[in-house]
């Protein structure tokens, strides 16, 4: 990929700034962001860009090269990412770029067959924005995530995979035998079989103030935003294993991290847990809930209440990062592909949806361990399964 270490200039209150931040960040693109209401050289390069008015953001490439207020579109194109298939029809499709797609799709192109993978975000899915992978087989020192989603993706395309990124599909049919994709930028792809494997996204607070401060002191992703809280104090909501990793990785950046548990225990594995307890720079404060974020452009603070005694206190870390739990990625589907009642889809043994022809595997599928290994080890089992099912039609 072209252009991997960048500067973003913009402000906290800007939305087109968070929006591009969200979209560099989920294509795990280096950049440096420069807030023009505190840099005044910042300011200054803004204005001498753009005539003397103060556009956000302006984004500067490592070539010298710029974009003003560019749409997602426009940072995909000179960025260099693929968002158009080169053929209109495949012999799988497979909706979702993390580990179970990209081992679904190498496993069939090894067939011989035409596959075509289509990410909305940056292509490795979760394990890409990661920090570590501590207990995927194989790798006894760990790996890192960004590492791990690269060569996952250069296997893919060894094999002959196509792969879209920074391309949402908004829609799906089916006609015959054959299954029908539209992406956001009104394409449609057909294809004899489907795969879905879109994954999950981490839980939303819903509480006051949440919606105006993501991006701007409410982050889901600390590899992506932990840099930006250097030498400051940022607190963790969530008690399992997301929560206490990220918290430890977050300890790289910022001086203290809080952990905020709503149990009077952290439900991660025994490993993160004494990690943890013998890493100075977290605390943990059991039986706590944020009912509200406040600020103004940015946070400034959080209220939270003490399920045990009912006492509420404010606190002032310079950013919060949630990680409460998974939500799947389904709410797009057709009422044709069933789904329990938190959204999960519902397979067969052989991991076929409700509607023939269409397979799911992965976090978005009811019952999956939401393990990088066993989401690998699904996407082999569904590359099987539907081999045996084309064989048929």
């Amino acid at each position: 990929m072209a252009h991997t270490n960048l500067t973003v200039y913009g402000a906290p209150w800007c939305s087109d700034c968070k929006r591009a931040k969200k979209f560099l960040g989920e294509q795990r693109v280096h950049y440096t962001w420069v807030d023009v209401e505190q840099d005044t050289e910042g300011l200054a390069l803004v204005e001498r860009v753009n005539q003397g008015k103060r556009i956000i953001p302006t984004i500067v490439f490592d070539d010298g090269s710029m974009l003003v207020e560019p749409s997602n579109a426009e940072l995909a194109a000179k960025l260099g990412l693929q968002t158009r298939a080169t053929m209109d029809y495949y012999d799988l499709i497979c909706i979702g770029g993390g580990p179970t797609s990209l081992t679904a799709a190498l496993y069939a192109a090894r067939e011989g067959l035409d596959v075509l993978v289509i990410e909305r975000s940056g292509l490795g899915g979760q394990a890409g924005i990661t920090e570590r992978l501590d207990n995927f087989p194989g790798f006894p020192e760990g790996i890192g995530g960004a590492e791990f989603a690269d060569r996952l993706t250069q296997q893919a395309r060894r094999f002959g995979v196509e792969l879209l990124q920074a391309q949402e599909v908004t829609g799906l049919r089916s006609e015959a035998e054959s299954h029908y994709v539209t992406t956001a930028d009104g394409n449609e792809y057909g294809a004899r079989a489907l795969l879905i494997a879109t994954g999950s996204t981490y839980k939303r607070l819903g509480v006051p103030g949440e919606d105006e401060f993501i991006g701007a002191g409410v982050h889901f992703c600390a590899t992506c935003d932990g840099p930006f809280y250097k030498g400051k104090h940022v607190a963790v909501i969530g008690g399992g294993n997301s929560a206490g990793e990220e918290s430890l990785f977050l300890t790289r950046f910022a001086d203290k991290v809080t952990i905020l548990a709503r149990s009077d225990a952290l439900t991660a594995s025994k490993v993160v847990v004494d990690k943890i307890a013998a890493t100075p720079k977290v605390e943990v404060r059991y039986n706590t809930e944020v009912t509200a974020l406040h600020g103004e452009s940015k946070l400034t603070g959080i209220s939270i209440h003490d399920r045990s005694s009912g006492a509420t206190e404010e606190l002032a870390p310079a950013g919060v990062f949630v990680f409460i739990g998974l939500a799947p990625n389904s709410g797009w589907l057709p009422p044709a592909i069933k789904r329990d009642q938190y959204g999960f889809i519902i397979t067969t043994p052989t991991l076929e949806t409700s509607v023939p022809g269409i397979f799911a595997a992965g976090d978005v599928r009811l019952g999956s361990t939401k393990q990088a290994a066993s989401a690998a080890g699904e996407g082999a089992t569904a590359a099987l399964m539907i081999r045996e099912y084309l064989k048929s039609v």
